[in-house]
């Protein structure tokens, strides 16, 4: 005979998904940690590249220059080495799957799985790999160049030239991973729930203000 009791209970809730796209100079390597902490969630960004590379046996470094930020020069020559055929390696082995288009297709994978136990996913084109869960919450972190420029300078202690040429590039790098991956515009707001110039509004009011959506969008999916 069934359990009345739990018969009539409540399904039990999807745990909070929440994807971050975050312009440079926004403070998404700080908000999206707060957000999980706050949510109860882990923040995947480590946890993406480091466990792609365990199941590739790849560099981390090498996963990293598959994803959607500036490679460095070390990087190129980890990723262009890594193509090449092993002098030691038997023929079983004779190169490490190092195809972008793999690296991207582990990234996704491991998105999909990692949201089943709920998550804070910070840039990856996440909005577009996680747009079928239905509680999740996609958010846009942008804001005016100048005014993101201001804060790389004082959140990284660095000059006005310098800050401006991290900005422009981590931005020119987000858009062509997002175009190349995709074929989408990552700054098209069709993509996104929440869209905030996170140069308006502090750091902690960012994570109140997607904290409290992300309670409401999980409210209309149930």
């Amino acid at each position: 005979m069934p359990d009345l009791e739990s018969a009539g209970s409540e399904p039990k809730r999807s745990p909070p998904v929440v994807t971050l796209a975050a312009l440079y100079g926004t403070g998404g390597v700080v908000i999206g940690p707060e957000v999980a902490r706050r949510l109860g969630v882990a923040f995947l960004d480590r946890a993406i590249p480091a466990s792609v590379a365990a199941q590739t046996g790849v560099p981390e470094a090498v996963v990293a220059a598959a994803e959607e930020r500036p490679v460095r020069r070390g990087q190129r020559l980890l990723a262009r080495l890594a193509r090449a055929p092993s002098l030691t390696a038997g023929p079983a082995q004779d190169r490490w799957p190092l195809e972008e288009s793999e690296m991207r297709a582990q990234i996704r994978r491991f998105m999909v799985e990692a949201a089943r136990s709920g998550g804070v996913v910070l840039g990856r084109g996440g909005a577009i790999v996680l747009r079928e869960l239905p509680q999740a919450l996609h958010v846009y972190l942008g804001g005016p160049l100048q005014a993101r420029i201001a804060q790389a300078m004082q959140a990284e202690d660095v000059d006005r030239a310098t800050a401006e040429q991290r900005v422009k590039a981590n931005d020119w790098a987000r858009r062509e991973y997002v175009h190349r991956a995709y074929g989408t515009d990552g700054d098209d707001p069709a993509l996104y729930h929440l869209m905030i110039d996170a140069t308006a509004f502090s750091v902690d009011a960012c994570v109140e203000l997607i904290v409290a959506a992300t309670a409401l969008r999980m409210s209309r999916s149930k």
